[in-house]
C-alpha cells in the first residue's frame, strides 16, 4: 500500500519543524545552528525541481517564521527563492554523482543565509555585521553534511508529486 503525499508532507513539515525547534536549536558552532527549514527548500529543488522547491521553501520558510523574531514572511520568501534556483539549476547533473547534493545543498545554504541577510537589512533589520560570514559557513557546513538525510526524506515525503502530478491526483 502506496501512502498518500498528502499524508506524507505534513508528516514531513512537522517532522522538521520538531527537529529545527528542539533538537537543532540545541546545537551551536561558533554560536551558530543548522538551519534545516532552509534544508527543506534545497532538497525540494534538488529532488523535483524548480516549482516544487519554491512551494516546499514558501512553506518551510512560514513555518519557521512563525517562530522567529524577523518579519513574517521573510524566511518563506528567501526559502522560496533558493529552492526554486536549486530546482533551475537541477539539470540531471545535480543527482549524477552522490557528492554533488551535498555541495548543491552547502552552496545554497550559504546563498540563503546571505540573501536572507540583504533582504532582511532592505526591510529595516540589522542583519548584516561581521558575524554573517560565520553564520553562512556554519549553516553551509551543517546543511551538507544534513543533506543526504534531506534529501532522502524530502523525496519520501513527495511521493508521486516529483513527477509534477497535482496534488489533488
Amino acid at each position: 500500500m502506496r501512502s498518500d503525499p498528502r499524508l506524507r508532507l505534513p508528516i514531513m513539515f512537522v517532522a522538521a519543524l520538531l527537529l529545527q525547534t528542539t533538537v537543532l536549536a540545541r546545537i551551536r558552532v561558533f554560536g551558530v545552528m543548522p538551519d534545516f527549514m532552509l534544508l527543506v527548500a534545497v532538497a525540494g529543488g534538488i529532488t523535483a525541481g524548480a516549482t516544487r522547491g519554491a512551494t516546499l521553501g514558501f512553506a518551510s520558510g512560514m513555518l519557521i517564521d512563525l517562530f522567529l523574531p524577523t518579519p513574517l514572511g521573510l524566511s518563506a520568501l528567501v526559502f522560496t527563492l533558493v529552492g526554486y534556483g536549486v530546482g533551475v539549476a537541477n539539470t540531471g547533473v545535480l543527482r549524477s554523482a552522490w557528492y554533488i547534493p551535498v555541495l548543491t545543498a552547502g552552496a545554497a545554504s550559504v546563498t540563503g543565509v546571505v540573501l536572507y541577510a540583504l533582504v532582511g537589512s532592505m526591510l529595516g533589520e540589522r542583519m548584516i555585521d561581521g558575524h554573517l560570514v560565520t553564520i553562512a559557513v556554519v549553516v553551509g557546513l551543517s546543511n551538507a553534511v544534513l543533506a543526504p538525510v534531506a534529501v532522502k526524506f524530502v523525496d519520501w515525503s513527495l511521493g508521486s508529486l516529483k513527477t509534477g502530478a497535482p496534488i489533488n491526483s
